[in-house]
Formats: C-alpha cells, structure tokens, sequence
C-alpha cells in the first residue's frame, strides 16, 4: 500500500491497515481520523504522539496481539510469510535449550505482569531476547509496563514503514 492509497483509503480499509501495524483500535481509530500524513516520518510522528496519548487498557490490546517470542507458530514458519515471523526469526534459530527457557521466562513474565512479553524482536538473536526477559522480570510492574509499551512503539514504526513498503515490493 502507497502512502498515498492509504491516505485515500475507506475508513474501514485504513483501520485494518493499521491494525497490521499496532493492535491497539483506538491507536489505529485515531491513526485513521489524522490522515492525510505528508510522508513516512509525519506518519511515524503522529504514531508516537497517538501511542504516548493511550491508556493502560490500549497497550495491553497492541501487546494481546502479539504470538509470544519464540511459539510455535512462529518458529513452525519457516518462510517468515508474517510479520512476526520474521521479526522473531532470532527466536526460530535459537537451539531447543534457549527456546526452552525463553518459555518458561514467558510463562513467568506473563505470570508476573498479565500480559506477554514484549519486545522488538527484529534484529535480535535468541540469547540478546532471553536476557532481556530474564533482566526485565526484575522490573516493577509501572516501570515494565513503560519498558513494553516503548518496545511496542518501536515494532509499530517498523512496522508502518513495512506497511508502506508491500507497495515496492
């Protein structure tokens, strides 16, 4: 999708392509009633001024949307065909003793704080990914809950420039 097509776009169209992007509805309500945006950076801006302006309720939507690091369904897809996929495809090349123990760290993180673990994967290997899980456990939960909801920030802005690259593609 072009910018320009998303600019254009039904409102329904363009709630879905931004759905794509962060699994917050109201994130992507707002994104939708803000356009036209004059290129990727304006886009990206309004993105991080539309997500700073949620509640805890609205993260924890964008974060329920998420399969967690290292599942099955993403590491059982071996071609990256999702996003996801191919953002944890550290995770996919990790050995079955780390995937193990990010597991069980998931279990205990999402024990812990009531929702899963969340981090922008893209770039980063298994072990860089079991460390941070293992470090932020030790977190608050105020102070975790700001940490996930920077790293959900991160991945959406990924995420919208993927948006607007299927068009090039």
């Amino acid at each position: 999708m072009t910018l320009e097509q998303l600019n254009a776009a039904d409102p329904a169209v363009a709630i879905q392509a931004f759905l794509r992007c962060c699994g917050s509805t109201r994130w992507a309500d707002r994104m939708t009633e803000t356009r036209p945006f004059a290129n990727l950076d304006a886009m990206i801006a309004r993105a991080d001024a539309v997500w700073s302006s949620l509640d805890r309720a609205d993260w924890l939507e964008a974060f329920a949307a998420h399969p967690p690091i290292g599942s099955e369904a993403v590491v059982r897809d071996p071609g990256g065909h999702s996003w996801a996929a191919r953002e944890q495809s550290g995770a996919a090349a990790a050995t079955d003793a780390v995937r193990d123990r990010i597991a069980v760290r998931n279990r205990e993180y999402l024990a812990r704080f009531g929702y899963i673990f969340i981090v922008c994967a893209t770039g980063k290997s298994a072990d860089t990914m079991l460390r941070m899980v293992e470090q932020r456990l030790a977190h608050d939960p105020d102070a975790e809950l700001r940490v996930a909801a920077d790293e959900q920030r991160q991945i959406t802005q990924l995420r919208l420039a993927k948006l607007l690259e299927m068009a090039a593609a």
